[in-house]
């Protein structure tokens, strides 16, 4: 079982993808937005992060670029979300911005992408 940190602002899409990877075995903590998904990353370390891009206060993009350089959470595994299919390209273009491990769509299917994190917890 692995500690698993969703950061979205939407209420929905945070509860979709816990309810998925508690039923998968995970433990799973919420952040809101950027800033507090800072603040709980650094406490807690999870085992996997799943980042909202498009956030209030603190966007994804920041968020990954704080936690990479930090010491303490540089080598947490991050999956980048969009709800935008075209910003998975101009993500992997500019990965020294947003240096996740993973990036993916949200109209991709929970199956999809619970096994892109097993995957992913697999390889650490």
């Amino acid at each position: 079982m692995a500690k698993l940190l969703i950061v979205d602002d939407e209420v929905s899409i945070r509860e979709v993808f816990r309810l998925r990877f508690e039923k998968a075995g995970h433990e799973v903590s919420e952040a809101r937005d950027g800033e507090e998904a800072l603040t709980i990353a650094q406490e807690s370390l999870p085992d996997l992060i799943l980042l909202d891009i498009m956030m209030p206060k603190v966007d994804g993009l920041e968020v990954c670029f704080k936690l990479k350089n930090n010491p303490r959470t540089k080598l947490i595994p991050i999956v980048m979300m969009t709800a935008y299919d075209r910003d998975i390209e101009k993500l992997h273009r500019g990965r020294e911005t947003a240096p996740a491990e993973a990036y993916f769509s949200k109209s991709w299917a929970t199956d999809e992408l619970v096994k892109m994190v097993d995957t992913l917890l697999r390889s650490e």
